[in-house]
Formats: C-alpha cells, structure tokens, sequence
C-alpha cells in the first residue's frame, strides 16, 4: 500500500459538492475581492478563533508582516526595534519580521517541545525589544500563558504565529486570541487550507485591524486615498469561500488527526527514534507529526522503500541559510539538532487505521 504524506486532491474532494458549490457561487457574483465571502470568513473566524477583529490578507508572511507594519504606524515601533523568534521557525517567520524593517532576535527552542524556550527569552531582551513571536510549531501550542506573563513585565507586545496550529487551544483559550495579534497562514497544506494562497490576522485591538486592513491595501482608507506606503495583500473572494466551507469541519479534522497522532504514539517503539513530549490533547493539532533520529536519512530511505512518503520540516536552519547569512555567525546547537534530525510522518484527517498501522510497523522494523 502506498501512502501518501498528505493528499490535496483526496482532501479537496472529500469536501464536494459544498467546495465546488461555494466556489461556483463565488464566481457567480462578479465579485472578487473585498466581498461579502470576506466578510462572512472574517466573522466567523474572528467568533471562531475568540477575537473581536478579523482580516483577512493575502499569505501568512504577509499577515506578520502587517502586524509589524501597523504596530510602527502606531508608533509602538521603529526601524530595526528587535522582535524574540524561534530560531528553528520557517524561514517565512523571520523574514516577515524583516520585511517590516524590525531585527529578528533567534532563539533557541526546548528539545522536547521544539517550541521557545521562555527561560532563555529573558536573557535576550534589551532596550530595543518591542515584541516576542511565538510560533506554534508542528501544531503544538507554544506556552504562552509564560510568555505572556513575560511580555506584560518587560511591556512587549506578543505576535502569534499560528501558521500551522488552526484550532489548538491553550488552557480554555484558541491560539490567536493570546498575544496583542497573531498570523495564519491558509496555505493548501495546512490544517484549515485554502486552495490557494491566503491568510489572516485576529486581534482584540481595533486599531490594529483597521491599520491591517488599510496598509494590505495599498496604505488605502479609501478609493484612491493612500495615508500610508502599504502593500498588495488580500484574500480574494473565491478563497474566503473555500475557507468558509472548510472551516465547518476544522474541529473533526483536528479530532481525527489527534487521534492518528495518539495511534502513532502508542504504536512507535524503537530505541533509534525519538518523540516530542506528551502534551494535553487540546493543545496539538498535529498539523505535523515529527519523530526525531539521527539516522534521519537512512530512516527516510527505509520508509520510502516501504511505500511511505516522508518530509522533512526543515532540512537547513534558517540562520544557515543563504538569504539569512548575517546569522550565520550564530550557536544554535538545539536548533541544529532538530532540523538534523526531524522526520515528518504522513499525517491526515483522512488516514485509515490500517495506514496508520503500516506506518507504525515500518517505523518500528527500521534498524
């Protein structure tokens, strides 16, 4: 049996006729951007995720972005103010913050997490910090009532990257309604994907989402009125419908996917592959399930062999890339390891148990 790492098309048609019903309405309208399917997403995620305010916009990059965008427009911060990151985020995190003309400040991540490490935070504040970015990595919450408790005494703002953590929950509350503002990324592969580009920002403060808004639109409060120098950002009417429809079903999908991570857990026994730290189960929505070995590549070829599709989130560490080479001079020695050693297992709402069980087999017979 060959199993797919994760499939778009079997995914995409598991949601017809609603999916091509709800695109064909959207076309239907004449209206393409800035439309009622926005307004409607933007609602009922906002209701959905906690917050007061939605926007949506045209990636998840561009989402941290504007954020960064708006807090300078409001005068909160100012070219090159630093912002505390997970060094072992995707590289999209970091440039975000570039983008904005703020300093990334990488920080180590804990091994059994591979989320921030809060007790090394501290250490990197300094007179120019102005925010800390939590990333929910692999769909495992950050532990943000600790970094928010930090950010309040040190008076930073916190910016969630909920790229790929749609629906965790941490202690009562989802992610994107604990820090100041947050980022979502709609790519197709997420949990609650698009089919296409797209993405959001939430936040509880007005004047952030209205700054969101304008500055994603070309700095526009108005048709041909520019206050600001914003950008192209937005999400386009056909997207927000996709999203509507799916977001329905976010909650079952994530139960599901909590359940083959739980199947998988119970099932991996090998003295050569490491696993995360259990955490509560409302906290991972396992948008990613990563195993850890040092023996990575050969375990991946072995798994290929088997008929199992693998990945590899990320194979280079952002301060080793060649875009991020002023960080190159950087010890990360934590960072290094995980993206030396990680392995992404096939993870889907739409994985049988039989798969499952496949899976679990060809990890455990790997020497």
């Amino acid at each position: 049996m060959k199993i797919p790492y994760y499939s778009l098309q079997h995914i995409s048609d598991s949601f017809q006729p609603e999916l091509s019903k709800a695109i064909s309405t959207a076309t239907a309208s004449g209206w393409y951007l800035q439309g009622k399917e926005n307004e409607e997403f933007e609602k009922t995620f906002a209701q959905y995720c906690g917050t007061t305010h939605c926007v949506g916009v045209g990636n998840g990059m561009d989402a941290l972005t504007l954020i960064f965008l708006a807090y300078q427009a409001m005068g909160v911060m100012g070219a090159q103010d630093e912002v505390i990151v997970p060094a072992n985020t995707c590289i999209a995190t970091i440039i975000g913050i570039l983008r904005a003309g703020l300093t990334p400040v990488l920080c180590e991540p804990t091994l059994d997490s591979c989320n921030i490490d809060v007790e090394q935070i501290e250490r990197l504040i300094t007179p120019r910090t102005r925010a800390i970015l939590p990333v929910h990595l692999y769909g495992r919450c950050a532990p943000m009532e600790a970094i928010c408790q930090l950010a309040f005494k040190h008076r930073l703002k916190v910016v969630e990257d909920c790229a790929q953590a749609h629906g965790a929950i941490y202690k009562t509350r989802k992610v994107g309604s604990w820090g100041d503002a947050a980022g979502f990324s709609f790519y197709p592969s997420k949990n609650l994907g698009a089919l296409g580009d797209g993405g959001a920002v939430t936040t509880n403060d007005k004047e952030v989402a209205r700054l969101v808004r304008v500055l994603g639109n070309y700095g526009s409060s108005a048709k041909y009125v520019h206050d600001y120098m914003g950008i192209n950002s937005r999400l386009d009417e056909v997207q927000a419908a996709v999203l509507r429809v799916k977001l329905k079903r976010l909650d079952d999908d994530n139960n599901r996917r909590r359940a083959v991570a739980q199947r998988y857990i119970n099932g991996i026994s090998n003295p050569l592959i490491r696993l995360l730290a259990m955490t509560n189960s409302d906290e991972n929505v396992y948008h990613i399930f990563p195993l850890f070995t040092p023996q990575r590549d050969r375990l991946q070829a072995h798994l290929t062999a088997c008929g199992i599709q693998t990945l590899i989130h990320y194979p280079i560490p952002p301060h080793h890339q060649k875009a991020l080479s002023r960080f190159a001079h950087l010890s990360l020695p934590i960072t290094e390891q995980i993206h030396r050693e990680e392995l992404s297992l096939p993870m889907s709402p739409l994985l049988t148990n039989e798969e499952v069980q496949q899976v679990i087999d060809a990890v455990n017979q790997f020497v």
